[in-house]
């Protein structure tokens, strides 16, 4: 993991000193409120349903022990959803498809006190919201892939650190979120970025990027077109300004629905593409522009270097007589082989009946801690899948990881399948959402309770949105679901065969619609009539995303038109 410099920590203490002055002086009447929003949004503080809502960066993902009960503690501490007291149930957090933390219920008098613990353990909530550069996201497997040809994270913490507090983008005319990824399957979605950036070599072995401009989700899902084969690694933050100093120019101000790259990229086309060219010839003539230099790329690096240990690790896992099927099935589904001989790469699954996707309590936070320290070197890493996961487990210990893992409730072995779901938040907590996503992830994941019906079913994404800003990322589900307000009442939008494009999934691409929406009651047997018409028309060892690519929309419509038609018979 990156480990901070005495800059670094001074930078981050004196943001939240900072912060703590602007809040009390607005808790005093001193700072209204209008001026006082763009400078909590800026440190991550919004206002949402019910209660304010922090988002806490997690650079590309990783996340210590140490951080990790620090979270806990937090959430402990000071998550006051029950009538203005702690939680009996100890608080709760919600790791999002951003590799981000959020947590729903802190009042706004404690945020600066919040802000100090985030400090002491070298965290923030800087840019987790506001109309800049957001987190820097990455491949979860990033640095111990088998297939990666370039580790990502050096890369991510330059550019971390060099749109942090950027003071040219500090307002674009919208969000802006880049992806990055080093390994021959993307794992990072890329292509549903407004940057999407992918390392690579060319013929000499010189290392470069491969980047995609004007992705995203939301009313108007597009997916990035390249911009640039390759550039190399040296002048990928000039290459990345002079996108942004276009779009910064350029892009809609007077109109939220059309204020994101990827509505510029498709009204422009080429003479987009053909402005940024310009921008960054001009920019590399001009004798100060910085590249990256060769020792900052060597000393960010240093930070990323295997744990100590590793290769004494044993080649082969201990066995018993009896493997339980319990444990092969966990072995098959939430453990991935690893680049370093001995070791394999575990997920502590967040899906799981009682908890909505991605939530965690502060017990079991502290428990993923235990377990991060016992097997992974204090090291876990968020996913885009919004679940946990542990990079350096030797293959001897993945037992009694199983083990451990059950007792926690982390070992549901459901990676990959139906109820493995994303899901953002949704009306239970967002101001922004039309519909609930928690009741309707419940209620599926209730239906498909049987874990041999789940593993014949096979490997499936299924993403929930309850808007259509689209933070449950629906657009790129093999089954998505969008919430949409009715006339006052909640209503659910069904599409399939959308991709995020990962070699499972294939070519990054937008679901499609299978008719009219449903009401809420409606979408569990929905789901279940879509999963069905698989079944009977899958050929033999045929994958969901391929059946439904294969079929097209049209014999999934018939299957859900006829719950509707049951629905309206029974009423």
């Amino acid at each position: 993991m990156y480990r901070y410099t005495e800059f670094d920590r001074q930078f981050v203490r004196a943001r939240a000193a900072q912060y703590r002055d602007q809040l009390e002086r607005h808790l005093a009447g001193e700072l209204p409120d209008d001026d006082f929003r763009p400078l909590r949004l800026q440190n991550g503080w919004y206002v949402q349903r019910h209660a304010p809502m922090l988002r806490v960066a997690v650079p590309y993902g990783e996340l210590s022990s140490r951080q990790l009960r620090q979270l806990a503690r937090i959430a402990r501490e000071h998550d006051l959803r029950d009538a203005g007291r702690p939680s009996e149930r100890g608080g709760f957090g919600h790791f999002s498809t951003r590799q981000n933390l959020q947590f729903n219920w802190i009042p706004l008098a404690r945020s600066a006190e919040v802000m100090d613990l985030l400090a002491a353990v070298d965290m923030h909530g800087i840019q987790t919201s506001g109309n800049c550069i957001r987190n820097i996201t990455t491949d979860v497997l990033a640095g111990i892939a088998p297939d990666e040809v370039v580790d990502p994270r050096p890369y991510c913490e330059i550019l971390r650190q060099w749109s942090t507090l950027h003071p040219e983008f500090a307002f674009l005319p919208r969000k802006f979120k880049i992806a990055v990824t080093g390994a021959a399957e993307d794992r990072a979605a890329t292509d549903w970025h407004d940057i999407g950036l992918k390392l690579q070599r060319n013929d000499a072995g010189e290392v470069g990027f491969r980047v995609a401009v004007g992705g995203g989700m939301g009313r108007t899902p597009v997916i990035a077109s390249v911009a640039s084969e390759f550039v190399p690694w040296q002048q990928i933050l000039v290459f990345i300004e002079a996108v942004v100093r276009v779009y910064n120019l350029y892009g809609r101000r007077d109109n939220l629905y059309k204020s994101r790259i990827k509505i510029l990229v498709k009204a422009e086309g080429q003479r987009f593409f053909d402005a940024v060219e310009s921008e960054f010839r001009a920019l590399l003539a001009e004798p100060s522009t910085p590249l990256i230099p060769e020792a900052e790329l060597a000393r960010v690096a240093a930070c990323f270097r295997d744990p100590a240990g590793p290769e004494g690790a044993s080649a082969t896992p201990a066995t018993t007589a009896v493997t339980p099927p319990a444990y092969a099935r966990w072995l098959e589904r939430n453990v991935q082989p690893h680049r370093l001989p001995g070791l394999r790469a575990v997920t502590l699954s967040l899906k799981r009946a009682g908890l909505p996707p991605g939530d965690v309590t502060a017990d079991q936070m502290d428990a993923a801690a235990d377990l991060a320290e016992r097997f992974s070197r204090g090291e876990l890493r968020v996913s885009h899948d919004q679940n946990l996961l542990l990079p350096w487990v030797h293959e001897s210990e993945l037992r009694a990881l199983w083990l451990a893992a059950r007792e926690d409730g982390f070992a549901t072995p459901n990676i990959g399948l139906l109820t493995d779901m994303i899901a953002c938040p949704g009306g239970d907590l967002c101001a922004l959402a039309n519909a609930r996503s928690l009741p309707i992830a419940a209620a599926i994941t209730e239906r498909f309770d049987d874990l041999d019906e789940l593993h014949d079913i096979g490997d499936i994404d299924l993403h929930i949105s309850g808007c259509i800003n689209s933070c449950g990322h629906h657009h790129s589900g093999h089954i998505g679901i969008l919430g949409v307000d009715k006339d006052g009442s909640e209503w659910y939008q069904v599409t399939v065969a959308g991709a995020d494009g990962s070699t499972l999934s294939g070519a990054a691409t937008p679901g499609k619609v299978i008719g009219p929406s449903f009401a809420a009651d409606e979408v569990p047997d929905v789901i279940e009539a879509v999963i069905g018409t698989y079944l009977r028309e899958r050929h033999a060892g045929e994958r969901f995303i391929d059946a439904a690519r294969r079929l097209g929309p049209l014999p999934f419509r018939h299957a859900a038109d006829a719950v509707r038609r049951s629905t309206a018979l029974a009423t």
